[in-house]
Parts: structure tokens; sequence; C-alpha cells
């Protein structure tokens, strides 16, 4: 059970060697914004991506972008001898979850108060290479 357990590890460790990953938290954007652009990239190759982000209106793009630029530079530190147009990234993965929610309070007509709900959100980048000639 060991050295099963051992191998698999090992297997593990050489495919996290091709992906490289960034993360952003507590970005102070609704989760649902953030969507709309994250689903724009996502499977797309890196240079097509970072096109498609840096001509986008919306205000999370700008925020991906840099996420995209940093994860490009994360998967250079990994792979120091590889080329990246021989490696031919793309976005593996990218995953919005919701974040710390800041709870105000708004005041509202006959002395009641309503609830406002200021949300964030986390994002995960993953990239990936198509080939693997490292």
């Amino acid at each position: 059970m060991g050295v099963r357990k051992k191998q698999m590890a090992e297997r593990i460790k050489e495919e996290k060697k091709e992906l490289a990953f960034a993360k952003l938290n507590n970005c102070p954007t609704s989760p649902r914004k953030m969507r709309l652009v994250a689903d724009q990239v996502r499977g797309e190759e890196v240079e097509k991506a970072l096109a498609i982000l840096r001509y986008s209106t919306k205000e999370a793009s700008r925020r991906l972008e840099k996420l995209l630029l940093s994860a490009i530079a994360n998967w250079q530190a990994k792979n120091e001898d590889a080329d990246i147009e021989a490696a031919d990234l793309f976005v593996q993965e990218i995953r919005v979850d919701g974040g710390r929610m800041l709870k105000r309070l708004r005041p509202a007509p006959q002395g009641r108060a309503h609830r406002i709900r200021k949300r964030s959100n986390h994002v995960t980048l993953v990239l990936g290479a198509r080939n693997n000639a490292s």
C-alpha cells in the first residue's frame, strides 16, 4: 500500500510540473460579474485570452489580465528551460468563487433599514501545456 501511494504521489507531482496557477483573493467585484469575463477566457490559448481581456470593456477583465500574466510568470519560473511558444499554453481551468461579503445598512422609508451586501470573489486560474516539450 505504501509503495503504490508513493508512486501515485510522484505521478501527481510530475503532472503538476506542467501546470501553473495563480490566485486572486478578496477581489471587490461580484462573482457574477467576474464569471461573465472568466467564461470568455476558459479553454482559450494564452495569447488569445490576453487579447480578449485587453480589449474587453468590463472592469473585471483588467484584474483577470493581471492574474493571467502572473500565472504565465509562475509557469516560466517552474519551467526555466522550456519555451512558452513550444509549450502551447492554454487556460485549463478558471474558477470564480464567492469571497467575503461586507454587510451594510441603508436607511429605508418609515424607519426601516435595507441590507446591502457588497460582494467579493476568489479567482483561481490554472494554465496547462498542450504539448509537453520540456
